[in-house]
């Protein structure tokens, strides 16, 4: 690998890193939730969005200076792109109580959120390991484990759902929890997404 290369997958290290600390103190906020603190916990999960934000810049001006890169620049971007996405979906979880103006939280809430830190953690391994992909015996098993946590993560937004139908809640707090859950459920799916750019630019260069 060229010396200048390293900075691409440093700084998908970065961004993973910040996914998974954004992703644990989401479960610390639904497990300790008190709605009167709910602006304080945005500004916290904000900061590790915008730490997320910065370095998608950083990638994107080191692209656009670079002339040649280690994989194809529309790769490299694109999972920028997809490692951003996922701190945005994070933060919009918590965005989506403060609108509805959540006052206590689902416990299926709390058990995905314990998910998508499954799924950040194993993508935050995928990073570790993308540097080496041409060499790597951990980086496939690493992709498939990122993919099972998604297909769990489809079955609890099924049984979630379905609890929340036929809950005693009102229509107003049904509706607020389908929307919450939905997020969760994009949450996931960015999770698994990283792992496939991950697979797709492997296949690609290999």
């Amino acid at each position: 690998m060229a010396k200048g290369d390293k900075f691409y997958f440093d700084n998908y290290k970065a961004c993973a890193e910040l996914a998974k600390k954004a992703a644990a103190y989401l479960v610390e906020c639904l497990e300790n939730y008190d709605p009167d603190k709910i602006e304080d916990m945005l500004k916290e999960m904000h900061g590790f969005e915008h730490g997320a934000d910065m370095k998608k810049h950083e990638m994107s001006a080191a692209l656009a200076k670079a002339f040649v890169t280690p994989v194809d620049r529309e790769d490299l971007d694109l999972m920028s792109h997809q490692l951003d996405n996922v701190l945005d979906l994070l933060e919009e979880v918590l965005q989506k109580l403060y609108i509805y103006d959540v006052k206590t939280i689902q416990p299926d809430a709390i058990e995905y959120a314990k998910h998508l830190v499954k799924g950040c953690e194993s993508f935050y391994d995928i990073m570790n390991e993308f540097e080496n992909f041409k060499k790597s015996k951990k980086i496939h098993p690493l992709i498939i484990i990122c993919n099972d946590i998604e297909e769990e993560c489809d079955k609890l937004y099924l049984a979630s759902m379905r609890r929340i139908t036929k809950s005693d809640m009102s229509t107003q707090e049904k509706i607020s929890w389908y929307k919450i859950f939905d997020c969760l459920e994009a949450c996931a799916d960015a999770c698994e997404h990283v792992g496939e750019c991950v697979g797709s630019i492997i296949m690609k260069n290999t």
